[in-house]
């Protein structure tokens, strides 16, 4: 299948940054066929953290957070949850968190009641690191369900800063990378485009471009990054839009 794609339904439309390889994938094939259950997997894998926060503050314990967090992959992996898929709005985020609140409402008592650690992990949970961004987080006043939003648009957002960087590293320009991060956005500390460049040893011109590419590929990366969370190459934009919503508001 090619990273970009037309369909007559509808469904998938032409569109440069859209990556149909991902959640696209899983509401069209459903969980049986291979691709769409590796698709479904890596993105559980990588999108974990917001739903583990979001069990946390229902006042569950690490433990029975982690064990909830596991417990709701497995089914949604194993059973019948992605029928309900095509119920929700495109998003995978939304799907999430709806197929979650449903989970904890009908499966808690049950989960609670077996003995911990009784089924097989299906993403790979660090508890240490998950506790010490959620305390970090202790102080928001906000409902679950924005604090939600705002944890999906950090994590998504911090994804994309590893690819490029990764990216950069590959092509032994890590040293540039850790110079021109800071100029990704307009922060006052960042170092002035004169500094940059002596400490490099190139022009200011030099650093002027380099800033110039860095910022489109974090913008291909981003775009690429939300079009494996969305149905269709419309929402991505829209998605854009509200995850810098979550993210500054």
């Amino acid at each position: 299948m090619n990273n970009v794609e037309r369909q007559t339904d509808g469904r998938i439309e032409a569109d440069e940054h859209f990556v149909t390889t991902h959640w696209s994938v899983v509401i069209r094939a459903g969980r049986s066929e291979p691709q769409a259950h590796e698709a479904l997997s890596q993105l559980c894998q990588t999108y974990w953290y917001p739903l583990y926060s979001f069990i946390r503050r229902q006042g569950k314990s690490p433990h029975d957070a982690e064990d909830l967090t596991q417990e709701f992959f497995a089914r949604l992996l194993e059973k019948n949850y992605l029928a309900a898929a095509r119920e929700e709005k495109g998003k995978f985020r939304t799907f999430l968190l709806t197929t979650l609140k449903r989970f904890l409402a009908n499966e808690w008592d049950r989960q609670h009641a077996q003995k911990r650690g009784g089924f097989q992990p299906m993403v790979e949970i660090e508890a240490v690191l998950a506790e010490s961004k959620f305390n970090s987080e202790l102080a928001h006043n906000l409902n679950p369900d924005v604090l939600f939003e705002r944890q999906w648009a950090i994590t998504l957002l911090e994804r994309v800063m590893k690819r490029l960087q990764k990216e950069y590293e590959q092509s032994g320009r890590d040293k540039l990378f850790e110079k021109l991060r800071g100029c990704l956005v307009k922060d006052d500390s960042a170092q002035p485009y004169a500094q940059i460049a002596s400490g490099l040893n190139l022009t200011e011109s030099a650093i002027k471009t380099a800033v110039h590419r860095l910022r489109t590929r974090y913008q291909e990366l981003l775009r690429q990054e939300i079009g494996k969370t969305v149905a269709t190459a419309a929402d991505v934009e829209e998605e854009l839009r509200q995850l810098f919503a979550a993210v500054g508001g």
